[in-house]
């Protein structure tokens, strides 16, 4: 008989992948449980690919990404936030902004250190930390603070064995934005604290009502402490090609690059020619996406709070909503369960996302008008 390790038993499944699963059962399901862009990668970075492709660039890369994909990053950065890093020595290409977050997570976090996650957060930070040998302690994100990580929460829940923050900013799955004095606040918690905090901005392009994105690591007096993952996934429309990336200080991309070495070896050659081409090419195609996001958003936000029982904030940014289900008089997961058999439409329970998420069920507006038109049509019936 064959004995699991305890590591591999004791990873929680995915919620979302769960819902997914469910999903493909019914063919006429109104899919608003994907965390990914409807929209097919646009053409000039598939032909990037294409034409890398017939140069021959169908080996093996260096391990923490080819120099001009590092350098592409680099000034995006710099244009971006004027944050200067050294594309040689402060950049890490990896496997998705999953596989920057597991190597920074096993770079970082000593078995039993005690890691702050956010909650509700994307259940990958706790199954990351678990992975890595850590101890994950929930820092709760409340409805009335519009789902801000407050910096006294925080420090509330640190003790001598506290070792990482983990934040999300855009947020999934609630769409809080955290603004450069909320970051300051908690840089200064991290820093008194000595944290390293890892922050997550992949979704830092998909923000709403003239709000702009701050990086955390344009605090200066945290930049040693800081991680910074993001990718290309979710701005350009280019979940399949797994391309992620992070920035740290040298000798925590040094690393983080020696662990990756021993996972993946390298990231795929041709998916990072065409993140190049995204990164240093024409922006027009993330600006009509984004157009087409916001008028989703305010779309799907204005049909939830008109059906009983539910009341919804307008996210701030990524591509998800998270109402509020308390008054149903179900579970998040009784009330998904039903809505997937009864209605058809697909949504991932809050309580998936932690404790803090009971009570909410997160939806996804990364589909068409047409898919949201038919799912707020159903949930009307149901509700009604």
């Amino acid at each position: 008989m064959v004995v699991l390790s305890g590591r591999a038993t004791s990873l929680p499944a995915s919620p979302i992948r769960a819902m997914m699963a469910q999903a493909a059962r019914y063919p006429d399901a109104v899919r608003l449980e994907m965390g990914e862009p409807d929209f097919t990668t646009p053409e000039p970075y598939m032909e990037a690919a294409f034409a890398a492709a017939r140069r021959g660039a169908t080996h093996y890369t260096p391990t923490v990404g080819i120099p001009e994909l590092r350098r592409a990053i680099a000034e995006r950065v710099r244009a971006d936030y004027a944050l200067e890093l050294d594309p040689d020595r402060e950049i890490l290409v990896s496997v998705g902004a999953v596989g920057a977050l597991t190597v920074a997570c096993l770079a970082v976090v000593q078995p039993g250190d005690e890691v702050l996650v956010p909650d509700p957060g994307w259940p990958v930070y706790r199954a990351q930390v678990a992975l890595a040998g850590g101890v994950v302690v929930p820092v709760p994100l409340r409805e009335e603070n519009a789902f801000h990580m407050r910096p006294e929460d925080i420090e509330a829940r640190i003790t001598p064995r506290t070792r990482a923050l983990i934040i999300n900013t855009p947020h999934n799955p609630t769409g809080a934005v955290l603004g450069e004095h909320e970051l300051r606040e908690i840089a200064e918690v991290a820093y008194r604290h000595g944290l390293v905090v890892i922050s997550d901005e992949v979704y830092e392009k998909l923000l709403y009502d003239g709000r702009r994105h701050f990086p955390l690591a344009g605090i200066p007096e945290v930049r040693r402490q800081v991680i910074t993952i993001s990718g290309v996934s979710k701005t350009y429309a280019m979940t399949g090609w797994r391309l992620g990336y992070a920035h740290a200080v040298p000798e925590i991309i040094s690393a983080m690059a020696r662990i990756q070495e021993c996972l993946a070896s390298c990231t795929s050659s041709l998916s990072q020619h065409a993140a190049l081409a995204a990164l240093s090419g024409d922006q027009g195609p993330v600006a009509e996406m984004h157009a087409q996001y916001d008028r989703r958003r305010r779309f799907l936000v204005e049909g939830l709070n008109r059906l009983p029982g539910i009341s919804c904030l307008l996210p701030e940014g990524a591509f998800y909503v998270f109402p509020s289900v308390r008054a149903l008089g179900r579970t998040s997961a009784e009330l998904a369960q039903e809505l997937l058999v009864r209605t058809r439409v697909v949504t991932v329970p809050g309580s998936g996302f932690g404790e803090a998420g009971e009570g909410y069920l997160r939806l996804s507006y990364a589909t068409s008008l047409e898919a949201l038109e038919e799912g707020l049509r159903r949930l009307e019936r149901f509700l009604g």
